[in-house]
């Protein structure tokens, strides 16, 4: 296993759900979450953040997807934490903006030990297929409280509610891919002014 690698398991009356992730990795993935579309949108994250990213969960979606997404939000927010440990020699910030035809998104994200989600997302429509877009809002909600970042999500421009989905997804890997990486000229050091984060 990776040193920046982690296994978080998190069961409640409303989820059962297993993360396996490598910070490391070349973004190989399995989900098993019976949402399709979340599943999509997680596959984006593995592959354009390089991590492999291994997710089971068992929800209530008999009453609907809402305890799925935001608890594999939450988990996959400790999972973070635990991978990254004390933070030394990250990147700490990444951005990425990514285009998908018309949609336009940009994200911004701070390992700064400080939870924060700054969500600018507007969709022509509620559903994808027969995916509550506002729950997109509740898996980052739920990440950033428990990974412990500051996270700016922007939709620039976009119709088309799958590709807006989509740039958001890619954006969030990309700019994770660049917060995470290790800077070879901060080798043991804690990136902030105030030696921890």
């Amino acid at each position: 296993m990776s040193p920046r690698s982690a296994q978080v398991e998190r069961n409640t009356l409303e989820t059962q759900i297993k993360i396996s992730i490598n910070l490391d990795g070349t973004g190989q993935a399995n989900f098993d979450t019976r949402v399709p579309f979340l599943n999509h949108m997680l596959d984006q994250i593995a592959r354009h953040g390089l991590i492999d990213l291994d997710i089971y969960c068992r929800g209530d979606l008999d009453i609907d997807a809402h305890h799925t997404v935001e608890d594999i939000g939450i988990t996959l927010g400790q999972a973070f934490a635990q991978a990254l440990g004390d933070k030394k020699g990250l990147y700490r910030y990444g951005h990425a903006y990514v285009p998908l035809d018309e949609s336009l998104s940009r994200v911004v994200i701070d390992f700064s030990g400080r939870a924060g989600l700054y969500y600018e997302v507007e969709f022509p429509r509620a559903l994808i297929g027969s995916f509550d877009v506002d729950l997109f809002r509740e898996f980052f909600q739920g990440f950033v409280n428990h990974a412990g970042v500051s996270l700016h999500i922007d939709n620039i421009k976009g119709r088309n509610v799958h590709h807006i989905a989509e740039t958001v997804f890619k954006a969030f890997g990309r700019a994770t891919r660049m917060a995470i990486t290790q800077d070879p000229r901060m080798q043991g050091m804690i990136p902030s002014t105030k030696g921890s984060l």
